[in-house]
Parts: structure tokens; C-alpha cells; sequence
């Protein structure tokens, strides 16, 4: 594989706005209707520290994306760089890894979030037929909109992100004036420990969502000039908008606010805008979940295909409709998959997979930013320094490495050595074939 991997008809049709929206809308998810609790809990109103920290540390692994990307320009995102810099194998894994063992399954844990919310007025979606028929309605509506065309695709996930982003606005907005001064500050400063702890959940919460968008690098118009402007620009107003909600959220509930672990935004919901605030939060977090969704279809649909169009996965899935120019099969497949985790309620398990999954990607995608960093592209970014922002990065991310549960590293080193066993028979396979 090569920049100039002529993607198989492809549209570009993604410009600067929409690759920030999408990176927006990839991030903030389900996740920040609980972030405010689970990290005050962690170190109370020092909170914003770890922020500050978390989006530090994610922006060395983040920088490593955009100059990689500004290289490798087709679709798949990770798994295109991971491969040109170090092979198949390492491609395969890295692909199988990012959507099978990654993204679809936050995908289907977020779509039942929804279904959650949704349930406090429906109650019927709390049964497994209904429940059902719903998910149904879901997967296959946006997977019927995203074989349709690239472009519809981004103009529907522009407009519910901006649904998502409303609600979260006028919390903030109207929040400042409920805030007490006192509830903001610090009487204690956390260790470096506890530090740690706070950003490792943050990290989780960040990571996975924008440097998806770069997995649709193939409909991206001009990368060397799109994906450093829009993916940076997204990533800033996504540390604003989760600061902004831990402020707020901080200053109106205070010392109660690590108390409101199930609802948090739904407390500080009902103190800004009285009895219905929980119901209105509740509505957010469905229309949120949904933007999150509607999002990955479009991004991380094109990862098998990425994998089949190189020849590591069935080459039927790199088909490109003749009429939409979109890679249908690879799309009905990935909208499949995210069913069938949701309505299997087996994902809860296989999810401990999630977060070490992302990580192994990132460390991934570093390497390959070392390994592809003498290749020339006329206009593509290059991280000033020399190699001192991918050996931060690796740092940074062998840190939040040494984090994980053991039963994770378990985890995913059985997923590796199963699917390593898979290359290699595919690949027998296809010899005698």
C-alpha cells in the first residue's frame, strides 16, 4: 500500500468543518453524562487537573496521528498506517483489533445506553422484543443512509451532533449562574497517584473517538491540508466542552457531585432547570449516544473494507456500489456485527477488550510514525522535534498501559494469538485457492 492507493472510486467529500464534527461527535459520547461524578470521586474540585493532563498526554499520541495521516491518505486509519510501516500481519491484527474488538463493541454498549434512556419514556424498549425491533431500526436506518452516499452520510451526522451539542450548551450556559465559588475550591491537591488514576478514566473517555474519523481518510478532500486543521480543531473543543461540564458540575453540586454517580448531569440538570431537568438530560444522553452511532457507521464501516481492498479479509467487502460509490458490503457487515453484540448482551464481557485495545492501536500507530517518518509527501505535516513527540507519546502511552488489570492484558493477548492463527490459515487457504 501506498499515499496514492488509487481508493477504488471513493468520494472525497469530508472537508476541515466536517472532520471536526466528526471528531467531536466521536468523543462526546454517553461517557460524559458520567465523567463528572467518576472523576470527582478520584479528586474532588482538583478535577480539571486531570483534564488538563489527559488531554496533554492524548495530544502527543494525537499528533503522531495527524502526521502519519497526512501520509497515508486511504481509508482505514490505524490499520493503513500500521500496515504500510510493518506488514499484513501486523495490519490484520491491528484492523481486526480496532473495529471487531474495539469500535463495535462500544458501539453496541452505547446503542443499548441509548435504548436505557429512552426506556424512561417508552417502557416497552425494556423488553428484549421491542428492545430488539429498535436496535433493528437503528443499525439498519443508518446503514441503509450510509450505502446511500458519503456526503448524506455527513450532512445527517453534522446535524444530530449539532442536536447533541444543544443540550450540553444550555447546561453549561445557564449552570454558570447556579455555581457557588466555593464549591471550586481545592482544599486538597491529589498525589501523582490519584492524578493517574482520574486521567486513566479521562483517557478512556477521549481515546478511540477522533482518530476513528481518520478510518474514512479515503473520502477526506486533501488530506495533507484537512486532517491537521480539523482533526486538531475538533480535539481543542472537545477538551472545552468536557472541562466546561466539570466546572459547572462541580460548582453546583459541589462535594455532593461524587455522590451522583448514575446521573450526575441529571442532578445538576434538576437544580438548573427544576423538576424536568432529569428528563431533559435523559433526552440529551439519548440524542448524544445516537450522534456517537450515527458517527462510527460512517467512519469505522470503512475499516473491513480498508482490510479487504488489501487483500487480508474477503475481497467481496471491498466492493464499491456501483451507484453510491460507497463500500456497501463492508458497511452492512460492520452495522451487523454492532447488532448482534448489542442484542447478545455478551459484549458486556468481551468489552474488557475496549480499553487495552485502543491502546495497543496507539502504540501501533506511534511506531509506524517513527518507522514512516524519513518518507517525503509534498505538504504532508511533520511534528516539529525530530522523534521527542512519538517518544512522548510512547511514554505516555506505555504509562496508561501500566494502568490496565491484568485480566485485560490477558485479555487481549488471547484475542492476538486467535486471530494471528486466523491470519495465517486465511492465508493457507488462499494459496491453495
Amino acid at each position: 500500500m501506498n499515499n496514492t492507493h488509487p481508493d477504488e472510486g471513493l468520494k472525497r467529500v469530508v472537508g476541515v468543518r466536517t472532520l471536526a464534527i466528526n471528531a467531536v461527535n466521536m468523543t462526546i459520547g454517553a461517557g460524559i453524562f458520567a465523567l463528572p461524578a467518576l472523576v470527582a470521586v478520584e479528586i474532588g474540585a482538583s478535577a480539571f487537573l486531570a483534564y488538563i493532563v489527559c488531554t496533554v498526554l492524548l495530544g502527543l499520541v494525537l499528533l503522531c496521528f495527524v502526521e502519519v495521516g497526512t501520509k497515508i491518505t486511504t481509508s482505514g486509519g490505524a490499520y493503513a498506517y500500521i500496515e504500510e510501516a510493518f506488514g499484513p500481519l501486523a495490519g490484520f491484527l491491528s484492523n481486526t483489533i480496532f473495529w471487531l474488538g474495539f469500535t463495535a463493541l462500544a458501539n453496541a454498549a452505547v446503542a443499548n445506553v441509548m435504548a436505557d434512556n429512552l426506556a424512561i419514556f417508552f417502557p416497552k424498549l425494556g423488553e428484549p422484543v421491542f428492545r430488539t425491533l429498535f436496535l433493528i431500526a437503528v443499525f439498519g436506518g443508518l446503514s441503509w443512509l450510509n450505502v446511500r452516499g458519503s456526503k448524506e452520510s455527513t450532512t445527517f451526522v453534522n446535524v444530530v451532533t449539532l442536536l447533541k451539542l444543544i443540550p450540553l450548551l444550555l447546561l453549561i450556559v445557564f449552570g454558570f449562574a447556579h455555581m457557588q465559588t466555593e464549591n471550586l475550591q481545592v482544599t486538597a491537591w491529589p498525589s501523582l497517584q490519584q492524578l493517574g488514576e482520574a486521567s486513566l478514566i479521562l483517557f478512556f473517555a477521549f481515546g478511540g473517538g477522533a482518530e476513528a474519523t481518520l478510518s474514512a481518510s479515503g473520502e477526506i478532500k486533501n488530506p495533507t491540508y484537512t486532517i491537521p486543521r480539523g482533526f486538531l480543531l475538533g480535539v481543542l473543543v472537545v477538551f472545552l466542552f468536557y472541562l466546561s461540564i466539570q466546572l459547572v458540575a462541580q460548582g453546583v453540586l459541589g462535594d455532593a457531585l461524587a455522590n451522583e454517580k448514575d446521573a450526575p448531569l441529571g442532578a445538576v440538570a434538576s437544580v438548573v432547570f427544576g423538576n424536568k431537568g432529569l428528563s431533559f438530560m435523559a433526552i440529551a444522553a439519548a440524542v448524544s449516544c445516537f450522534g456517537l452511532i450515527s458517527g462510527d457507521m460512517f467512519v469505522s464501516s470503512r475499516v473491513p473494507y480498508a482490510a479487504a481492498r488489501d487483500g487480508l479479509l474477503p475481497i467481496f467487502l471491498a466492493k464499491i456500489h456501483p451507484t453510491f460509490s460507497t463500500p456497501y458490503f463492508s458497511i452492512i457487515l460492520y452495522a451487523s456485527v454492532s447488532f448482534l453484540y448489542a442484542i447478545s448482551g455478551g459484549f458486556r464481557q468481551l468489552a474488557i477488550l475496549s480499553s487495552a485495545s485502543i491502546l495497543l492501536v496507539y502504540v501501533g500507530v506511534i511506531a509506524a510514525t517513527i518507522r514512516l517518518r524519513s518518507r517525503k509527501v509534498e505538504g504532508a505535516y511533520t511534528n516539529p522535534g525530530g522523534l521527542i513527540i512519538p517518544v512522548l507519546a510512547l511514554l505516555a502511552t506505555g504509562w496508561f498501559l501500566s494502568n490496565l488489570a491484568l485480566k485485560e492484558i490477558i485479555a487481549v493477548i488471547i484475542f492476538l494469538a486467535f486471530f494471528s492463527v486466523v491470519y495465517y490459515v486465511m492465508k493457507s487457504f488462499q494459496k491453495k485457492q
